[in-house]
């Protein structure tokens, strides 16, 4: 039973993220930040579906267990598109909030996104191995998390001046709160796993806020939370 309400969940998530971000896209019209937050949900949505298909074979099938290489790539290809999520965020962020650059803080943004990256890609990882070590695990995440801290301080730091995304801080707190114990204990307690799927409802809330926020048109004026160049 809990593989098939795993399944419908990946299944809705996956055809429900894939409309949403077409129609955003579709409605952009010249707005750049409804156009940004299109792109930035298919990014997330694609990513996912690397890691979703493999496991809704699997449970369908019965042979989840027999198929670490594809949920191995699958994971791979997800820890990419979801620190370039961060990245689009945070220029979503950046578009709708300041009135100019933040030289300093795009930079730590970037920094951070590109040590994950690239700790992503060495070998150490294992990935099409059932057992990747752990230590890799924990590494990659580091500066993951730190990314993670400076989206949510950013949003926390508006949510008194936009109704849209007053709780954006909170959704990304959460998603990295379910999120980090399936690193260090997923491996001995697979059940932990299943703490992927709230994770994912705060993506779905996100998305819900943005699609409401950028909907606006036009977009909202800079409200001077940023600092000019």
């Amino acid at each position: 039973m809990g593989a098939i309400m795993e399944t419908a969940f990946c299944i809705c998530y996956l055809f429900g993220g894939a409309a949403c971000g077409i129609q955003t896209l579709a409605q952009s019209r010249g707005n750049r930040q409804r156009r940004l937050f299109g792109a930035l949900v298919l990014v997330l949505v694609c990513g996912d579906a690397f890691h979703l298909i493999p496991r809704i074979y699997g449970n369908l099938s019965g042979r989840l267990a027999e198929i670490p290489a594809a949920l191995g790539f699958g994971t791979f290809v997800t820890s990419i598109t979801m620190t370039v999520f961060y990245v689009l965020l945070y220029r979503l962020w950046s578009m709708r909030y300041c009135q100019g650059k933040n030289r300093l803080l795009e930079n730590v943004v970037y920094f951070l996104a590109a040590a994950r990256i690239l700790i992503c890609f060495h070998p150490g990882n294992n990935w099409l191995s059932a057992e990747s070590p752990l230590m890799w695990g924990i590494l990659r995440n580091i500066p993951f998390v730190m990314l993670g801290v400076v989206i949510m301080l950013l949003f926390g730091k508006i949510s008194y001046l936009d109704k849209y995304f007053r709780f954006a801080w909170l959704a990304v707190l959460l998603s990295f709160l379910f999120y980090l114990p399936v690193v260090f204990f997923a491996g001995t307690m697979p059940i932990i796993g299943m703490l992927m799927l709230p994770k994912t409802l705060c993506y779905v809330w996100l998305i819900n806020m943005g699609y409401k926020a950028t909907k606006q048109m036009p977009p909202l004026q800079a409200i001077g939370v940023g600092h000019r160049e």
